[in-house]
């Protein structure tokens, strides 16, 4: 029974079982045949085998049961289960006890339809996604045709009046939109419509794009979201700390945030740029002659490419000591060939295992800008070399050990 059971959970997990709901394929009725006892065990357990016998009797409800006789000979004729059959997907969800939310996933599927009959197929691509998203999918689902039926509005998403819409709920449900969007996009293509805007889909993860293409966009998703679609969207801003006292920038200020703009615009006499991802660090590194330090931007190094002015320096990268920091680095190669990477390396990594912490979700990519010793770091971090997901946060690296190696 828990292994007639497990096969049906796993078919609803698929989505498989909601799909047949609202597009019928010829799967039903569906046969599953049971790993019946042996007319051997029959003889030799029969307690255990009428106990399993009685449970699939007990559920007959849900579903029809195919029988075979087992042991005329030995023990006596006896009815033994050998396949059960699902008149229907609503009996299979019967089963599992899914009957609620398979007429819930119905209503929204309805509602999404209301919206706009070509989204039928997001539900059929993402039933459980639905039920889970519930009335936020419907509101998703008005804006993707807003924005088809608005394309380059030239607006804030602030001034986008659609009921219970706003910037966070936008900013929230991105990866939604945008594959509704493509949808809505792609059928009105087909149909002779020239489509609305490039509704490519967005993925929030850097890992999982290609490199280059991250660094020659907004670098936060909100912005290429708000590009993509023609909407208004604050300018990116850049923070950087002049190391060097000599230089002046805007009087006496040392430490500004302007935007990415009118930092490419600026002619600073400095020959190293120090690029962190932490704000302490960033807030604390020491005084240095012609030197820029840059408050990083993880993903992303749209200023670096813009400013030409930089062009020329020496870039150093001071990352986490984890997969990520190795991805972030690769791709900043791709802008500055030349970029050195700071306590980023094994003796740095090997001298902190005390204080060493768990990375979430380590990349798995194949890195091809790395310096052989940055790529056997990068390896063994991948690998599990030193232990599960290992990662050492640059906050965490003492500050004497910092002070001893930077450029």
């Amino acid at each position: 029974m828990a292994e007639l059971r497990a096969l049906s959970q796993t078919t609803w997990n698929r989505g498989s079982l909601l799909r047949e709901l609202i597009d019928p394929t010829q799967t039903y009725p569906r046969r599953r045949p049971l790993k019946k006892p042996t007319a051997a065990q029959l003889r030799t357990d029969f307690g255990a085998a009428k106990a399993w016998a009685g449970e699939l009797f007990a559920a007959s409800g849900d579903f029809t049961m195919e029988t075979v006789d087992l042991g005329r000979t030995t023990i006596g004729s006896n009815a033994v289960p050998s396949a059960v059959v699902f008149a229907s997907a609503r009996e299979e969800i019967a089963f599992v006890g899914k009957g609620r939310e398979a007429q819930r996933f119905v209503s929204l599927t309805e509602r999404l339809v209301g919206v706009e009959p070509l989204l039928k197929t997001w539900a059929l691509k993402r039933p459980l996604e639905l039920l889970d998203c519930g009335q936020r999918a419907i509101t998703a689902a008005r804006v993707a045709l807003w924005l088809q039926e608005n394309p380059s509005p030239g607006i804030y998403l602030r001034q986008l009046s659609l009921p219970g819409v706003d910037t966070k709920f936008v900013e929230g449900h991105r990866r939604i939109i945008e594959a509704m969007a493509t949808i809505l996009a792609t059928g009105a293509a087909a149909s002779g419509e020239a489509p609305a805007a490039d509704a490519s889909r967005e993925t929030d993860s850097p890992a999982a794009a290609e490199p280059a293409s991250l660094l020659v966009t907004p670098s936060s998703p909100a912005a290429r979201f708000a590009q993509r679609h023609g909407f208004l969207h604050p300018p990116e801003r850049v923070r950087f700390r002049m190391l060097d006292p000599a230089i002046p920038v805007l009087g006496g200020a040392r430490d500004l945030t302007i935007t990415a703009e009118a930092f490419a615009s600026l002619e600073l006499p400095v020959e190293r740029v120090v690029v962190t991802e932490n704000l302490v660090n960033f807030l604390a590194l020491p005084e240095r002659p012609r030197t820029l330090a840059l408050f990083g931007g993880g993903y992303g190094f749209s200023m670096l490419r813009d400013a030409r002015w930089l062009h020329g320096c020496q870039v150093h990268y001071w990352g986490d000591l984890d997969t990520h920091g190795f991805v972030i680095l690769d791709q900043l190669r791709s802008l500055h060939p030349g970029v050195a990477s700071v306590l980023m390396d094994e003796a740095t990594l090997l001298g902190h295992r005390e204080i060493w912490g768990i990375e979430p979700t380590p990349s798995r990519a194949t890195l091809t800008r790395l310096t052989d010793p940055e790529a056997s770091v990068y390896q063994a971090l991948r690998d599990d070399e030193h232990g599960p997901a290992v990662r050492l946060e640059q906050e965490l690296i003492r500050w004497q050990w910092v002070l001893d190696r930077l450029p």
